[in-house]
């Protein structure tokens, strides 16, 4: 069995997700499928992409995923909003679908309104499929309305003793805004997604859109070769050496699920010690680990839910707890300042008007010249066609 480090990971992890060098717009496609952009919040996946190919300008994001549709926004790991390639489809949603007793992902919060309705979530998941292909000619504005239109069409079909219950606020978040069948929808629409039947549209504004899948494509969600094993060969190929809990983590999903699905690879994989732990890393990439290449790239200013941040083993590329709390918040992650792939500061950026306002704190181990920054944070303002009025860096 093999040893690693902890420099080999880092340079092994900045080549697989791409942030090794710049590359280009052809490289769009097998970029954003190595394991896919979480677009949460709002943005997040063209920030991501734009560290990676610098002349990719939002203009063309948009094109790509709402004109020529060759990437997809739908609900995926974790219940988040993903962007990847639509070809792949199979991998980022099929994937997740689970088997028997195991629980769907990001669904553990509909028992509220299951008790509430007695009713169970196998009846009402199957209440919403049947009508769920009334999207196919349709296109909702906004998540609220999606919940509500969805939760109207199954209301013809409940028993008449749940209608009114159906129909009674919400508990959960805003009881003005959303029903309690709202609210069970809302849970719902994460299975609907992995089963192929609803996507994110164009954004219209400050709103998404949402249609069903084959009316976005115009072909209904197509499944190639075996769907789980694509799925483990990617998260090992950009997080590996990983174990299957930080699988399951990565996925959110259960651990029934998690093993599953890392069972259907595991005659591709091998074990790999990182200071006495024994992960796992695909057979293939085994020479690249052992021999990672020399980054050319030092600097980065990451999104705050940039994919290479996604890690499930933090003290790989940020070995301070205090610190590490500082990044990986419930919400609102800052973005991080990487130097040569270990996390080394965090950066916040707020637009005023048409102006744009950068602040950089960088810690006592930083090693990168403020130049490299102000290089990166001038090329993020063009990105997002701001001026720049100010950068300020703190001790």
């Amino acid at each position: 069995m093999h040893s690693v480090s902890e420099e080999q990971i880092r340079r092994f992890r900045l080549h697989t997700h791409h942030l090794d060098t710049w590359y280009q717009k052809a490289d769009v496609e097998s970029i954003a499928g190595a394991c896919g952009f979480q677009n949460s919040p709002p943005g997040a996946w063209e920030i991501a992409l734009h560290n990676r190919i610098s002349d990719c300008k939002q203009e063309d994001m948009r094109k790509m995923l709402e004109i020529e549709r060759t990437l997809l926004q739908a609900w995926s790991f974790r219940g988040a909003p993903l962007v990847f390639p639509t070809d792949e489809s199979d991998a980022f949603l099929s994937a997740l679908v689970p088997e028997q007793d195991e629980p769907w992902i990001y669904t553990q919060g509909i028992h509220l309104a299951l008790d509430y309705l007695k009713v169970s979530f196998g009846e009402l998941l199957l209440l919403l499929r049947q009508v769920m292909p009334k999207l196919n000619g349709e296109v909702l504005k906004s998540k609220t309305v999606l919940d509500q239109t969805l939760a109207e069409w199954v209301l013809p079909l409940l028993p008449n003793d749940k209608k009114n219950l159906w129909n009674k606020p919400s508990m959960y978040g805003n009881p003005e805004k959303q029903t309690v069948g709202g609210a069970v929808v809302s849970f719902l629409l994460r299975p609907c997604a992995f089963m192929g039947m609803v996507v994110f549209g164009k954004r219209e504004g400050v709103s998404p859109t949402f249609t069903s899948y084959k009316n976005w494509t115009g072909h209904s969600l197509e499944v190639e070769g075996i769907p789980e094993q694509k799925l483990v060969r990617k998260y090992l190929h950009c997080y590996g050496p990983a174990s299957i809990g930080g699988f399951a983590d990565w996925l959110g999903c259960s651990s029934a699920q998690a093993k599953r699905i890392w069972q259907t690879v595991t005659d591709e994989m091998e074990p790999v010690n990182l200071s006495g732990k024994h992960l796992y890393i695909l057979s293939d990439d085994k020479k690249l680990l052992l021999s990672p290449p020399q980054p050319e790239r030092r600097v980065h200013l990451l999104g705050g839910h940039d994919p290479y941040l996604g890690l499930q083993d933090r003290d790989v590329i940020l070995d301070n707890k205090a610190r590490q709390k500082q990044i990986w918040k419930a919400v609102s992650n800052p973005g991080a300042v990487l130097w040569q792939g270990k996390i080394a500061g965090m950066w916040k950026s707020k637009k005023r008007g048409k102006g744009l306002e950068i602040e950089v704190a960088l810690w006592d181990d930083a090693k990168m010249l403020k130049a490299d920054i102000q290089d990166l944070v001038d090329g993020y303002a063009l990105f997002q066609q701001l001026k720049l009025n100010k950068i300020t860096f703190l001790a």
